[in-house]
């Protein structure tokens, strides 16, 4: 598991940077990403939501502007990084912990994480906690990294462990706080794996979509 220190420290020093170098590492797929997510979301006209590891607020920016009749909170444990959500909009944003988030039980329609369950120091805490606070049948989704399949998986994995800690290393000054990326998307359950884990902390119907070749994973599931 990641050190939540580390992370939170790395994440700090990248904060100004953060949003520009996402759009450059993925090549603008992160603004699909965020949409296909969004859309999926939208049909379920949620009236609360919140986006957990919100970061800078990129994906909560997009479901406030596309749902907004939702009420959007956005979380993070890292405050320079929330701080840029605020200033980008977002309306309202709490620094908090997601294995110890501070909401009632069942408050939530629609939680969400974008590219921040990988980077939690326990995946079934943190999943057992956006659990609690969702409302009976309320929706998960998590956004987040994968490996590819078949012919392009070598290749990306070049990618992933030698060229982007070099690019990202340019577009921030802070190549050490990329470096361990590419360890963590190995770990990180995926696919099946996920659904594993999803049931095991008491979701159901769990899915999961790839998308871009399977670079990145859409997962949803629904509280019991």
């Amino acid at each position: 598991m990641p050190d939540p220190i580390y992370v939170r420290n790395a994440f700090a020093r990248i904060a100004d940077r953060y949003v520009m170098t996402n759009h450059v590492l993925s090549m603008g797929m992160d603004f699909w990403w965020r949409h296909v997510v969004t859309k999926r979301i939208k049909a379920l006209r949620p009236g609360k939501l919140m986006d957990v590891a919100s970061g800078t607020g990129d994906l909560a920016l997009k479901i406030q502007d596309e749902i907004p009749q939702c009420e959007v909170m956005a979380t993070d444990f890292c405050a320079e990084m929330l701080a840029h959500a605020s200033s980008r909009g977002v309306r309202k944003t709490l620094v908090a912990d997601a294995l110890d988030l501070p909401f009632e039980t069942d408050e939530f329609d629609v939680v969400t994480v974008a590219f921040g369950l990988r980077n939690m120091g326990d995946y079934e805490l943190a999943l057992k906690e956006m659990r609690r606070v969702l409302k009976p049948g309320g929706h998960l989704f998590i956004l987040d990294f994968s490996l590819p399949e078949g012919i392009l998986r070598v290749p990306y994995r070049l990618y992933l462990h030698h060229v982007l800690p070099k690019l990202a290393g340019l577009l921030t000054g802070e190549k050490d706080a990329y470096e361990y990326l590419g360890d963590s998307i190995e770990q990180f359950p995926a696919g099946d794996k996920m659904i594993q884990l999803l049931e095991r902390t008491g979701l159901r119907d769990g899915t999961a979509d790839p998308l871009t070749f399977g670079v990145v994973t859409v997962y949803e599931a629904v509280k019991r």
